[in-house]
């Protein structure tokens, strides 16, 4: 595992094959950090499926509405949700999306990330300026690799837990 500079900005995901860490960035974008500590703390992300994850591109989860449920119809409307929470307003900035970089996934309007993000498979500058970066993987980028592809997948894989690096 690497080497956690910052516990209280450090995102530990439990995926069937291994754990993710992911370092956040709040100084770039603060509010996106915030948030995903926020549901992580709440347990809402755990048991949540990958949604979409599309060989080349991304892996995206974080439906803390719909993507939680084990019957195909829900899995079929995840992706179609968020949290509670309001939506976050973009953080946009010059930081790159490069492989694993953690993205926010939003619809057309700019303003309306709120629980979902993606992990990108490769770089995806066509994103750049468009959609909030706001962490990246340090570790375990393999397991990450070998989420089961599909929009939706027909068995999606989940994020067993999502935990604060400093609550560990």
């Amino acid at each position: 595992m690497a080497e956690i500079k910052d516990p209280e900005n450090t995102i530990i995901i439990e995926l069937k094959d291994g754990n993710v860490v992911i370092e956040l960035l709040p100084d770039v974008a603060p509010k996106h950090s915030e948030r995903m500590k926020e549901l992580a703390r709440s347990g809402e992300y755990d048991n949540v499926c990958f949604h979409r994850v599309i060989d080349g591109f991304m892996a995206q989860t974080g439906d803390v509405a719909n993507g939680d449920m084990e019957d195909g119809f829900n899995i079929r409307m995840a992706g179609t949700g968020g949290s509670s929470l309001p939506n976050v307003p973009a953080e946009f900035s010059k930081l790159p999306h490069d492989r694993g970089t953690l993205g926010a996934a939003r619809s057309a309007n700019p303003d309306s990330a709120n629980s979902q993000f993606f992990i990108n498979f490769k770089d995806n500058h066509f994103l750049n300026g468009q959609y909030t970066v706001y962490g990246r993987v340090i570790s375990g980028m393999e397991h990450v690799d070998a989420i089961t592809r599909g929009e939706p997948p027909a068995n999606p894989d989940r994020m067993i837990s999502v935990k604060v690096a400093a609550d560990v």
